[in-house]
């Protein structure tokens, strides 16, 4: 088996549940399969969501909060939350996390970016397992703006995979993968296994920002595996409901959408 520096990236309905509380099968499931393939020499890397969603919920909000200053104080409760329960599991496995959170300056600016480059490695070599997320208690610009940078996480996941030269990709979602058309709208709805070049074709499939697949939907993840796959590195878009579908990924198994990495 290939050891390999491998990102992970999880959702916010992973892990939440339809209540909106924190899903805590999937996250210590989830933390136990990080753990393990940690175990069998790979790197890994956590982009983890949620804090928003969670946060609202911690603060007893009715709903998901629409004004900016509110939507910054639930990611600040979030953000606690998810990292108190993250140091809680992965510390059940005898494993260190590390929090990073970002802002789009820390990716453009190339002194932040050397020196976070530097962060990544040090805290791999340590063993310790870094969890990133956008940093939106701060930065406003990742909530507010309809065509963000990071997009709901899925290309954040991919600059860091770039960023730190990564082996894999994997975008855990609501959905098994890439397919034809919308499953949720048509029952013949099928499934594509490997994609080796993400052309108009392809974002064609994905619908536009506007559609239900749109932003924060298939698009935004195509848009993740097309900045990743340019700098070679495969990305799996598969489903996260079971996090031991990854156990497939570490060993080359088929499982949700490939997307090949163009060497």
């Amino acid at each position: 088996m290939n050891r390999d520096r491998i990102v992970i990236k999880v959702g916010t309905s992973t892990l939440t549940n339809e209540l909106g509380n924190s899903n805590l099968r999937t996250m210590e499931k989830l933390a136990m399969v990080l753990s393990d393939i940690q175990n069998m020499g790979h790197e890994v890397i956590l982009v983890s969501s949620g804090a928003i969603a969670v946060g609202a919920n911690k603060m007893h909000m009715k709903e998901k909060p629409t004004d900016m200053r509110m939507k910054q104080a639930a990611a600040a409760v979030g953000q606690c939350t998810n990292m108190f329960l993250y140091d809680k599991f992965f510390g059940y496995y005898d494993k260190m996390v590390g929090q990073i959170l970002l802002n789009a300056e820390d990716i453009t600016q190339e002194e932040k970016k050397e020196n976070l480059s530097n962060t990544f490695s040090a805290l791999l070599e340590q063993g310790v397992i870094p969890i990133v997320n956008e940093n939106d208690s701060v930065s406003y610009t990742e909530i507010e703006s309809e065509e963000r940078l990071f997009s709901d996480n899925d290309v954040l996941s991919a600059v860091v995979a770039v960023l730190c030269q990564a082996d894999k990709l994997v975008i855990l979602s609501d959905i098994d993968g890439f397919y034809d058309k919308d499953p949720r709208l048509f029952k013949d709805a099928r499934l594509i296994e490997q994609i080796d070049m993400i052309d108009d074709a392809v974002y064609k499939l994905a619908g536009g920002a506007g559609s239900r697949r749109g932003t924060g939907g298939m698009r935004t993840k195509l848009k993740a595996a097309d900045l990743a796959t340019a700098q070679g590195i495969d990305t799996i878009v598969t489903n996260g409901k079971d996090p031991e579908i990854l156990y497939k990924v570490v060993s080359g198994e088929s499982c949700g959408t490939l997307f090949k990495g163009r060497r």
